[in-house]
């Protein structure tokens, strides 16, 4: 299937190519430093994806050699030099729900969400991939909290989820340091798979397809929110819940279809229902 490119956006570009939906953050000239236009439109593309009942996959990539870069530096600079002439920058409001923050509402989405990190990735950026759920490095790339060196914090989450990914000491570790590290060592961290550089997104695409056709849609997303929100849930309400699931797909035509194509030896046709 021909791929087709959404024209509305700037700072990112759009395309559904069969069953995925691919996002690029599409300011190559600046490695995709994070702007909030940027921001606001990788999030309505998230939503257009999320409502394609044809899309069962989204897969977020950079354009040119970076994958993001972080905040734009100049933005950055400006907010330093004006420090001593105004008043101190207002906490950003956030609202109190889990999964309506900055990058969290990725996590209820039905749909997965696949980070593909083509080049060095850094700050805010590297904060929205945590927030994805698999993330597919190319070798020789580069990844950095960076905020340390910046005289920042730790900012947009990644405090919370960075150490439930790969632990608290390496969390810290990474977060103090700032240091560079490389795709092998963030793959030993659990952090991401690797893969070659050498058609690097069409091995993502490849995996990505193989997945959504193989395994229920629906499925995966009902066990995508399981996963999350058994974060903020006891052992007997995931429990619980994991009970009323089950029950509930027994209803589901991909149950009826995940049987009958084991029994009849042929390739599986889930509608997602």
């Amino acid at each position: 299937m021909t791929a087709q490119t959404t024209p509305a956006y700037t700072d990112i570009l759009y395309e559904v190519d069969g069953p995925l939906a691919v996002i690029t953050l599409n300011r190559p000239d600046r490695l995709n430093a994070w702007t909030q236009v940027m921001e606001d439109e990788m999030h309505a593309a998230m939503l257009q994806a999320e409502a394609d009942e044809a899309v069962r996959a989204i897969i977020v990539t950079g354009a040119g050699r970076g994958f993001c870069a972080g905040a734009d530096m100049g933005l950055l600079s400006g907010a330093a030099e004006s420090q001593g002439t105004r008043e101190p920058r207002a906490a950003e409001a956030v609202s109190d729900d889990n999964f309506d923050q900055k990058f969290s509402y990725m996590l209820k989405l039905k749909t997965p969400v696949i980070a593909a990190i083509n080049g060095p990735v850094a700050g805010i950026g590297l904060c929205m991939v945590l927030f994805t759920d698999l993330r597919f490095m190319a070798e020789g790339a580069k990844l950095t909290t960076a905020f340390a060196r910046r005289g920042l914090i730790a900012e947009h989450g990644s405090s919370w989820m960075l150490p439930r990914l790969i632990g608290n000491m390496n969390a810290l570790e990474l977060l103090f340091s700032g240091r560079l590290v490389g795709t092998a060592e963030a793959e030993r961290l659990g952090l991401v798979r690797s893969l070659p550089a050498e058609g690097f997104l069409d091995a993502v695409k490849t995996y990505a397809r193989e997945l959504v056709t193989t395994s229920s849609p629906r499925s995966i997303g009902v066990m995508k929110g399981q996963v999350y929100r058994a974060m903020f849930q006891n052992l007997s309400t995931a429990w619980d819940e994991a009970n009323r699931l089950m029950v509930e797909s027994f209803e589901s035509e991909d149950f009826r279809e995940g049987v009958s194509h084991f029994v009849e030896k042929r390739a599986p046709a889930f509608t997602g229902r």
